[in-house]
């Protein structure tokens, strides 16, 4: 198994890429408290409605897609996926502070988790927005996909994405 790191000097962000006969898995952890994908708004002119993303969903989708440019620069063979792939989509929020010290202790523990707004499945649409068409070629390549939500003191998000053939 291959195994290749990049961090850059602040430890802000990490990619790993490793790779076996099975395939190809790349794992992206972005610092900081994570984005949910945010509702679209609209704005009419001239009679045309348009949609758009909120800025802060903008923003966060850019920088989810500046970690590719690791990626990108140290394999400079890489080409997106093109075949089945899963994803995992790990979110460690921050503990609230109105958690007690024993509630602070069981978030940690992972046996208290968020069961409040904003849902998994926006989190996983925003990470899905930003890397399609550049670490994989379409969403329909897709085949098994997860998200989960988790209390912690470093609040991040972990992207996994494993590719089902063979690497090459």
């Amino acid at each position: 198994m291959n195994w290749i790191i990049f961090r850059d000097c602040e430890v802000t962000k990490m990619v790993t890429v490793a790779s076996n006969e099975q395939g190809m898995t790349i794992t992206l952890v972005v610092n900081g408290e994570p984005v949910p994908q945010g509702r679209p708004r609209f704005s009419s002119h001239g009679g045309f409605v348009k949609a758009f993303d909120p800025k802060k969903s903008v923003d966060y989708k850019n920088l989810i897609k500046a970690y590719t440019k690791d990626v990108y620069a140290n394999m400079p063979s890489f080409k997106p996926f093109d075949d089945a792939i899963s994803i995992n989509v790990n979110v460690f929020r921050n503990i609230p502070k109105s958690f007690s010290k024993k509630a602070r202790e069981a978030a940690l523990a992972a046996l208290i988790r968020p069961t409040t707004r904003p849902d998994g499945d926006n989190y996983l649409k925003g990470v899905l927005d930003a890397l399609n068409g550049i670490l994989w070629t379409d969403d329909a390549r897709i085949v098994d996909m997860s998200c989960h939500k988790y209390y912690s003191e470093q609040p991040r998000l972990e992207v996994t994405i494993c590719s089902h053939s063979k690497a090459g």
